[in-house]
């Protein structure tokens, strides 16, 4: 058995949508746990405190030695750096995976926030995930925990017909590719999907084991 992996949700999701992400790491030996945080109208910042006491509460668990992976889609990843950031001993954990997750900001969120402001005053994630708030966060650039990232190339929702640049219909490719990354693919997904294929679980398998999605 492989060591436990933790997978976190993205915006105005629940534990479930990490479901099938779950079934096929866990075909893969990893022991898997699901978090469920409220990232709809809370803040990254207050998601985190919630996230820091869920994992401070598992780590009493672990055996000796015994290490955690992340694993996080979308907004997910957000909560996992401002986590690092805040935290000085990492010995627990083993590496990080973000799927989708806009490492630079939202373009979208942008949008929402200039043309309907009371939408992110409600929906506070959203409000979070804008650049010039992001960059509040001063979120962990990994420099002692190796992170990757899998970004989606597959434009196929509504919303991303918005966004000039290649996106997985959600969230832009250079948005989700960062210089602090160990490592980065893409893979040809759309943002609602890249999280259910099996493609992804066996990259996701790769970088954990190797810290290289090239296996």
């Amino acid at each position: 058995m492989k060591e436990k992996v933790i997978l976190l949700h993205g915006y105005y999701k629940k534990k479930n949508d990490m479901q099938v992400l779950k079934e096929n790491l866990t075909k893969l030996s990893y022991q898997v746990i699901l978090f469920e945080l409220p990232l709809s109208f809370k803040t990254i910042k207050k998601a985190g405190l919630i996230f820091k006491n869920k994992v401070q509460k598992l780590k009493l668990e672990l055996a000796e030695d015994e290490k955690i992976n992340f694993v996080a889609h979308s907004s997910g990843g957000l909560v996992i750096r401002n986590y690092l950031a805040e935290i000085e001993d990492k010995s627990h954990i083993n590496r990080v995976v973000l799927i989708a997750t806009p490492n630079c900001g939202s373009s979208l969120a942008v949008k929402g926030k200039k043309y309907l402001p009371f939408f992110t005053k409600i929906f506070k994630t959203l409000d979070s995930i804008v650049p010039t708030e992001l960059a509040k966060l001063q979120l962990s650039k990994g420099d002692d925990i190796e992170i990757g990232a899998i970004a989606g190339t597959k434009n196929n929702l509504l919303l991303g017909k918005l966004l000039k640049d290649a996106n997985d219909g959600r969230i832009e490719v250079d948005s989700v590719k960062a210089d602090f990354l160990s490592d980065f693919i893409t893979l040809p997904y759309g943002h609602k999907e890249i999280h259910y294929q099996l493609e992804t679980a066996e990259a996701v398998d790769c970088f954990l084991q190797k810290g290289k999605f090239n296996c």
